[in-house]
């Protein structure tokens, strides 16, 4: 029997392929590295994070019903992950991401998420068929790697109606997919400051300054962060910035997913606004200095 799941991780479930070089990268550079390939996606991602802080996730998305998609649905359940809500296709790839990373970060990245943009509300029909309880009364963490067609169903879903609503916007570039969910009034925003600017036109030069913003946009909730600078929660009169711990940054690539994932175990687990926003932002530090396994 399947373990009653601790949250739904709605979104990209996919494989990563990361080079990464020990050596700074601009474009054009032709460097020796690593090359891996790894579960991930932000759904994913997330619900990974969730399994190693000792919860259940249950994954909604899209998986081809090729020999990458079976390899892909063996390594979420040996990571503790519920798998049997996917969407399995027998016409569509499993999705891959593909990341270029040198020793000052991200050089460069592609997303290939057309098949869960292709499967749309497919990937949410457990919500509608009695395989999930509805109206779904638990977490829910969202990426924007669904259309912003599927996202503004979502937002006003009577079946996610009564849920504890956690969005990402999956990319800078995919931050306006968010909008749904400010002009709803729901759920809580993860973003970094250059997606807090999309959002709201603008540009800002701290998260506090951003999470206001946003606030002041639409947003219920708002979870802001900035790489090594501060990092803000806001909601209501509530505003707690904090500064991430210093450590050697070793990888980039599913920093944000495990902050967020972190962010999410420690409410659930009853965490005040100031502890469990410290508890993510040491989760993240552990993360990126490869003291986190994966």
């Amino acid at each position: 029997m399947t373990s009653s799941p601790d949250i739904l991780c709605i979104g990209s479930v996919l494989w990563d392929i990361i080079g990464r070089a020990e050596t700074p990268m601009r474009q054009g550079s032709d460097m020796p590295g690593r090359i891996t390939r790894l579960p991930g996606g932000v759904a994913l991602n997330i619900g990974m994070a969730m399994a190693r802080f000792g919860l259940t996730p249950a994954l909604l998305s899209a998986v081809g019903r090729d020999a990458e998609g079976d390899d892909l649905i063996r390594a979420c359940q040996m990571r503790g992950l519920v798998t049997e809500y996917i969407y399995r296709s027998d016409d569509l790839p499993t999705d891959r991401y593909m990341a270029v990373e040198g020793s000052n970060g991200l050089i460069a990245a592609i997303a290939d998420a057309h098949s869960l943009e292709a499967a749309g509300d497919k990937i949410l029909r457990p919500l509608s068929d009695g395989s999930l309880p509805a109206p779904y009364t638990g977490a829910v963490a969202l990426d924007g790697n669904l259309t912003l067609d599927l996202l503004g169903q979502m937002a006003r879903s009577p079946l996610l109606a009564a849920a504890d609503l956690r969005v990402a916007p999956a990319s800078p570039g995919k931050a306006q997919r968010l909008a749904p969910f400010m002009q709803a009034r729901r759920g809580t925003l993860y973003v970094n400051l250059e997606e807090a600017g999309y959002l709201c036109q603008t540009t800002f030069e701290t998260s506090d300054a951003a999470a206001a913003g946003l606030l002041q946009r639409g947003a219920v909730r708002a979870v802001v962060t900035d790489g090594g600078n501060p990092a803000t929660v806001a909601y209501d009169k509530t505003i707690v910035t904090q500064t991430p711990p210093p450590v050697m940054v070793t990888r980039v690539t599913g920093a944000g997913d495990t902050f967020m994932a972190a962010h999410i175990s420690a409410e659930i687990r009853g965490a005040a606004p100031d502890a469990a926003l410290r508890q993510a932002l040491q989760a993240a530090a552990a993360y990126v200095s490869g003291e986190t396994k994966i």
